[in-house]
């Protein structure tokens, strides 16, 4: 007997409502829940949202200023990942399911890409996996992926496929670095990024894109998607998150670099490009936040943040404290390189009595490569 999943299609949804009811839906997956099929929602966002990731500072990746010009919605996602445009040109999807017992989250974020992979082969593109979350086709980012684990066990997944792009007004909204793009910005970018469009050279939309994502998931889990719709509850507790949450300042602003006194230090790393903030007085740290464009941000980044608090910057009690943590070892680097980019930061923390946020790491269709 085929097994049946609940597919949810909406258009031109808000920013915050968009992925509070992602959210909302992950209440039925909790390990203590009966079992049910999974969801999968295929949507698109209203022209324009911008989306940063769960581990990214809103300042440093979004022009605030551009997006009430233009009247941007601006919201931060669950899931991690890169700041990102959605509208109608892409077609975001969500997989809400009780999370896989057994799996590390990248194996379940290739599983999930593979389905993915599956929807855009049925328009004729080739797309695969590369790096930490994302889908290339001919050797360009085509679509970008994001997974998040709540405490109950419900799992979600997901994606933003290129069906078009406006890469001026990305560039407009978002903070490109502009030493690497200089004047030549719209054509750096689309050596980077394609679309559906540029690939099939028909035009599409989030909309025409949508049957074949769905038929994508359906072969590569080998099932039945059922339209439905979401339920009183799932839809009630969407509007208290979009109000209560995906609207608050707390939420937009949680990942903010300290502004007083604090310094900042870029580091390459296999599991992503992040930032380490530092609060210092004197040579003692104050507060210490690390953030990114990862797709998941290792339990040990958060021991390394507390484990530096109050403690001096010195190179043999940060050198300690970073093979402790055991964060060098989840980010798959060394304590030394770890270590000298918290001493960065904290030698530049002592030599500006304020810094402007900095990129924290590469926007999701044009990444740092330092």
């Amino acid at each position: 007997m085929t097994t049946r999943w609940r597919l949810l299609s909406d258009d031109a949804v808000g920013a915050a409502e968009g992925l509070a009811l992602d959210e909302a839906l992950l209440a039925g997956y909790a390990r203590d829940e009966r079992p049910r099929p999974p969801t999968l929602r295929l949507y698109t966002y209203r022209d324009h949202c911008a989306l940063i990731g769960r581990y990214q500072n809103l300042a440093a990746e979004v022009d605030l200023a551009a997006c009430r010009r233009t009247g941007t919605d601006v919201s931060r996602r669950p899931t991690g990942g890169g700041a990102i445009i959605m509208g109608a040109g892409q077609l975001g999807v969500a997989l809400i399911d009780r999370a896989p017992v057994g799996k590390r989250p990248r194996e379940i974020i290739e599983d999930c890409s593979a389905a993915v992979s599956a929807g855009l082969a049925e328009l004729g593109i080739t797309a695969t996996f590369r790096g930490k979350n994302d889908l290339e086709a001919a050797g360009r980012k085509i679509a970008g992926l994001g997974l998040y684990i709540d405490e109950g066990g419900g799992m979600l997944f997901h994606a933003s496929v290129l069906a078009d792009l406006d890469i001026e007004f990305m560039l407009e909204v978002l903070r490109i670095p502009v030493a690497k793009l200089a004047d030549k910005a719209v054509a750096a970018v689309g050596e980077r990024v394609t679309t559906v469009t540029r690939e099939t050279g028909k035009a599409h939309d989030g909309t025409t894109v949508r049957e074949s994502a769905a038929l994508g998931f359906a072969k590569a889990f080998g099932v039945e998607l059922v339209p439905g719709s979401a339920e009183r509850a799932e839809l009630d507790r969407a509007a208290g998150l979009a109000r209560d949450k995906y609207r608050a300042r707390s939420w937009l602003s949680e990942q903010g670099a300290i502004p007083d006194g604090s310094g900042s230090a870029l580091l390459k790393t296999p599991e992503g490009l992040l930032r380490i903030y530092l609060s210092t007085h004197g040579d003692l740290v104050k507060s210490a936040v690390v953030v990114g464009d990862f797709a998941i941000l290792p339990p040990a980044v958060g021991r390394l943040e507390a484990q530096l608090r109050w403690q001096r910057l010195d190179p043999d009690a940060v050198g300690r404290i970073v093979s402790t943590s055991g964060a060098d070892r989840a980010l798959g680097v060394t304590a030394d390189r770890l270590a000298e980019t918290v001493l960065t930061a904290g030698r530049q923390a002592g030599e500006l009595a304020a810094a402007v946020p900095a990129r924290s790491a590469g926007s999701c269709y044009f990444p740092e490569s330092k």
